[in-house]
């Protein structure tokens, strides 16, 4: 005798089986076939559009497109620039000769649930053989997995990763940074602007350092707390698989997620540069991340000092200078700016009188000292406002487990002003108002260095 029990699994599974079956496929947005004569890296450009997204909208965050290569996974990709026809650039991984399909699906699973119809406009592909100046920097470049906070949140996404390479006491090294749209964790969004003049998470994720003959001699990652860590882990071809694991985006060589993101990485020399200047050039960065602070409640028409939140982030100024390279060894600036001329004048501070807000560095990650804060400036102001500006350097407190200096340090030293930039209304840099090469001194808790704006080559007093 048939149990009750099992006639009602049995009449089920007849029933679902049928409605499975006639469920129709998800039909792909687009598929592209390229050729590749020998085994090589592959870059994807996809051009895309998602109408109704808004990445500062909760609900209409992105689109999420599942990227599949030979029907097998890749990764994910958000549409996380909305309306705006714009190109994401994407790593494929190493291909062996002959033909390939790549296919991009869009994920509801993914997707924000009011997003948009999702239209790719072009896929094209630059196939990166051996022989090729980039194929070491390509080829070696991390897959990132998610954070698993992350996922379903539309929060603090890899955006941008970009490489540097350097010469080395024992041969040559290249590192991987990434820009990610924000950080869960860590600096607060006040804070972020005073001490780096960006709302975005920087990070350094991987690198890697080689002899003279071409031989790996370390491999490194950024991991929990910062610490420089040892990379042991899986790889991909060449490519080392890593983990977004802490919500200010440290990564690990394990992790429970599977859903991840592979950005093409674009080579930056940043010789007398900050590291934002990589967003200065891919000024869709600043608008990303300005629509997440938006979206997370972190804009207020009037915040206090120190709240955490931070004004419309189109009324910030962000300076960027040069020291000495061992200045900020010893020394931490703020930055002032004048708007206004003669008795009217009025100077806004980077920190608005938060000590902790003040802009300091470690040399061994930052050897070329140049670094960025912001300004909060008056509602409506412009570039073309702004007639001065201050800069000042303090000593630097100890840091933990450190003792004082035996000796009196400084003073520090004011060697460029690279650029003086208002945000426009699209969240995006506008022009630079101010640029400055000299040699002024900063006394240590003394008196501020002044450029007038008057000319580009106006000289310190």
């Amino acid at each position: 005798m048939m149990r009750p029990w099992f006639r009602f699994a049995l009449a089920s599974l007849l029933i679902e089986v049928p409605a499975l079956a006639l469920a129709a496929p998800v039909a792909p947005l687009k598929e592209a076939t390229f050729e590749v004569r020998e085994p090589s890296e592959v870059v994807a450009a996809i051009t895309a559009v998602c109408r109704g997204c808004d990445w500062g909208r909760g609900g209409r965050e992105a689109a999420a497109l599942r990227i599949e290569v030979d029907g097998r996974y890749s990764q994910h990709l958000y549409l996380a620039r909305g309306e705006e026809n714009a190109p994401y650039r994407v790593l494929l991984g190493p291909q062996s000769a002959g033909a390939h399909t790549v296919t991009i699906t869009r994920d509801d699973s993914r997707s924000a649930r009011e997003a948009g119809e999702a239209t790719i406009q072009e896929v094209s592909f630059s196939v990166v053989p051996a022989s090729h100046a980039e194929h070491n920097a390509i080829a070696l470049a991390p897959i990132l997995y998610a954070r698993p906070n992350t996922l379903g949140k539309f929060s603090d996404l890899p955006l941008f990763m970009w490489y540097e390479t350097d010469r080395t006491e024992r041969g040559s090294r290249i590192r991987y940074s990434v820009i990610f749209s924000n950080e869960d964790g860590g600096t607060p969004a006040d804070r972020l602007l005073a001490t780096w003049g960006r709302l975005t998470d920087v990070e350094y994720v991987y690198g890697i350092e080689f002899d003279r003959e071409g031989r790996v001699l370390e491999e490194t990652f950024q991991g929990k707390d910062h610490e420089i860590v040892a990379f042991k882990g899986r790889r991909e071809g060449r490519h080392p698989l890593l983990y977004v694991v802490t919500d200010n985006n440290m990564v690990d060589a394990t992790g429970t997620t599977s859903e991840r993101y592979a950005p093409a990485p674009v080579g930056f020399d940043l010789k007398n540069a900050s590291r934002e200047k990589v967003m200065d050039e891919n000024p869709w960065t600043y608008a990303v991340t300005a629509k997440e602070a938006r979206r997370e409640g972190r804009v207020s028409e009037s915040p206090a000092p120190g709240s955490k939140r931070i004004f419309d982030p189109r009324r910030y100024a962000v300076v960027e200078i040069c020291t000495e390279s061992d200045d900020t060894t010893f020394a931490t600036f703020t930055f002032a700016l004048g708007v206004g001329h003669d008795t009217g004048r009025r100077f806004f501070d980077s920190t608005r009188g938060v000590k902790e807000y003040r802009i300091s560095r470690s040399p061994d990650n930052f050897p070329n000292s140049c670094f960025r804060g912001a300004v909060a400036l008056p509602p409506g102001s412009k570039a073309s406002d702004i007639t001065a500006l201050k800069v000042t350097a303090q000593a630097r407190p100890p840091r933990k487990g450190e003792a004082p200096p035996a000796n009196p340090l400084g003073p520090a030293h004011l060697r460029r002003v690279n650029r003086v930039f208002v945000m426009n209304d699209a969240d995006e840099p506008g022009p630079n108002a101010f640029s400055w090469e000299g040699r002024a001194v900063l006394a240590l808790d003394g008196a501020p260095a002044t450029l007038e704006f008057k000319t580009a080559r106006t000289s310190a007093r």
